[in-house]
């Protein structure tokens, strides 16, 4: 009896597996693409984030309005010299999708919840944009400029294309990993308010 009870609970836990298997999906997506309607970005190296450093782990949590909706998540960016990873995670623990570059090439794992027109990797180039040095990023943009304006905040830079302003952030401090940010994503109506978790 004891035996079956054993084989019921390792099928058991093996269908459990199967099942969230069939929940997600895995992409190798492009690591260049459209930051706005004139402009494209092209995933930088993680290198060129860390200066000093040898590795960077950072919880965060997103709060974004588009529109008359809002949503929350939380995520992971890890960053060593070789690779970016950004984990996405429902406020309530669920995963939602993991992106990793490696330099050269970006999978991606997502929920199948969030459909397959989700591009995880937009909020990938948006972190690049945030955290990386502005001549970096400036290295990997075609038909656009980021540019350090002043501002009421600690520092603010602007993503400019030919139609103008389209993405702006603020930061609350000098230093970004530590900073509150605020991004507008003006050409979707977006508004992102990243708050770093201890």
């Amino acid at each position: 009896m004891l035996k079956c009870s054993r084989v019921i609970k390792v099928i058991g836990a093996a269908f459990l597996l199967c099942a969230l298997a069939s929940c997600s999906q895995q992409f190798t997506r492009q690591s260049c693409m459209a930051i706005s309607s004139q402009a494209q970005y092209c995933l930088a190296p993680t290198v060129k984030a860390l200066n000093a450093q040898s590795e960077i782990s950072l919880s965060q949590m997103i709060s974004m309005s588009h529109g008359q909706d809002n949503h929350e998540l939380l995520t992971q960016l890890e960053l060593t010299s070789q690779r970016m990873t950004l984990v996405g995670l429902a406020p309530l623990g669920q995963a939602l999708f993991t992106l990793v570059y490696d330099g050269h090439t970006l999978q991606s794992e997502q929920s199948r919840l969030l459909g397959d027109t989700f591009n995880a990797e937009y909020l990938m180039a948006i972190m690049q944009l945030i955290y990386w040095p502005t001549l970096q990023v400036n290295q990997q943009l075609t038909d656009a400029q980021l540019l350090d304006t002043p501002c009421a905040s600690a520092l603010c830079k602007q993503l400019v294309d030919a139609d103008g302003e389209q993405i702006s952030i603020s930061y609350s401090e000098l230093n970004p990993w530590q900073a509150n940010i605020s991004v507008t994503i003006k050409s979707a109506d977006i508004l992102l308010h990243i708050t770093p978790l201890e």
